[in-house]
């Protein structure tokens, strides 16, 4: 039957390291599989900053140990709670020290399949071994959810990728690049290609481009109007920092529509000058058709005035988005998948992350339907593991005793 753990995490992002420190620190018997912060250091583009402000960039032990800041000082980096920009190399060196020193256990092999027989899980590593696991969550990131409007379908191959397909940008230098999306990953994507020497066209359906204001002195008003948070500024992300079970008890739809709208996509400020001085913009653009011609990716946008722009570029990146639907998750046995209780794609959760399916826990954006906007960022990690890893060790708990009852009784 393979090794066996009681708990599996699937997934070494943010949450999957920070759940696992949390466990692990509790003596729970549990098993972390995956490469350490993967998606940050392989489908992020080098040279890219984090949006979020140092405070807000941790991964969580459950005795704050090594933040961001104690990591940056014992490496002698810079280093502000706020108003300095992450580097995206710094985040991601930061998270596999953080792995090494509280989740030893990570087992770099990938989980390719995920099954359950009786009261079991069954996971089927890279190179088909066995584990088995009493209880598993999964701790997915946003790669496998990557979205391409059907607009651009025609262009599927070499010459049309996802934003989130790129790390290193050498390739692009010289040619023709065309990025569809306004927010954060395109415009930030955008400036970092144009400094490799991409000749850069952004088409954005907005009327503007929505950047993130730097960092200046706040006064006391200011403060209190619109109060700093691990999301940003506003009561509204006050409160979806604060209340995450709150905004759990609201009605379906409305915390379905929160999540779609609050904080969207804006990039952040130190991309602006690049862009504004050598990327061509398009606004007011909306993806109409497109086609191959030739050697070159051809991209036909209605105007907001009801005119055609034709953009032809050897190069067309979709930045637009990513949306959660399990069905991507093809690991997971169609057993198990047919037994998930789903609302838009999106798994339905209890108060402590568990699904449909006894045993089996979603954290990350995947249960941001569920618990908010704070979700859908790493700095959610720190809420979430807290809670689950305490729920997770009094039923562990609970479940010991049981069993030593029946022992005793027979």
């Amino acid at each position: 039957m393979g090794t066996m753990t009681d708990i599996a995490i699937i997934g070494a992002g943010p949450y999957g390291l920070s759940l696992g420190a949390h466990l692990s620190a509790a003596g729970l018997s549990v098993r972390v599989f995956g490469q350490p912060m993967h998606t940050w250091r392989t489908s992020m583009p080098e040279g890219m900053v984090l949006k979020s402000e140092g405070f807000a960039s941790n991964l969580w032990h459950p005795d704050g140990a090594l933040t961001l800041k104690d990591y940056c000082a014992d490496h002698g980096l810079p280093y502000k709670d706020s108003g300095l920009p992450i580097p995206l190399q710094t985040f991601s060196d930061y998270g596999v020290a953080f792995q090494k020193r509280f989740v030893p256990m990570l087992d770099e092999r990938w989980v390719t399949g995920l099954d359950r027989e009786s009261n079991a899980f069954l996971l089927r590593l890279d190179d088909d071994e066995i584990v088995t696991a009493q209880r598993v969550v999964i701790a997915a990131g946003i790669r496998s959810f990557h979205y391409t409007p059907a607009e651009l379908a025609a262009l599927a191959g070499p010459l049309c990728s996802h934003s989130i397909e790129h790390h290193r940008l050498e390739r692009f230098s010289g040619k023709r690049v065309l990025v569809v999306g306004g927010g954060a990953s395109g415009v930030e994507l955008a400036a970092l290609m144009s400094k490799k020497g991409a000749q850069v066209t952004v088409a954005a359906r907005r009327g503007r481009i929505p950047y993130c204001q730097p960092p200046r002195p706040r006064s006391l008003l200011e403060r209190i109007q619109a109060p700093e948070t691990g999301l940003g500024t506003g009561w509204r992300s006050v409160a979806c920092v604060a209340a995450p079970m709150l905004f759990y008890q609201m009605p379906r739809d409305f915390r379905h529509l929160v999540v779609r709208k609050h904080l969207g996509p804006a990039p952040g400020w130190v991309s602006r000058e690049e862009v504004e001085q050598n990327v061509n913009v398009l606004l007011g653009a909306k993806v109409d058709r497109a086609c191959v011609r030739g050697a070159v990716a051809s991209v036909t946008f209605r105007t907001s005035d009801g005119t055609e722009k034709v953009i032809d570029a050897e190069h067309v990146i979709s930045a637009t988005g990513f949306r959660v639907d399990m069905q991507r998750l093809n690991f997971i046995n169609p057993r198990i998948m047919d037994r998930l209780a789903l609302a838009d794609q999106t798994p339905l959760l209890s108060p402590h992350f568990e699904t449909s399916v006894p045993g089996l826990f979603m954290v990350g954006i995947t249960a941001a339907n569920n618990f908010g906007p704070l979700l859908r960022f790493a700095y959610g990690a720190g809420f979430t593991s807290d809670r689950l890893s305490r729920f997770l060790h009094q039923t562990t708990v609970r479940h010991s005793v049981a069993v030593k009852r029946n022992l005793t009784a027979a």
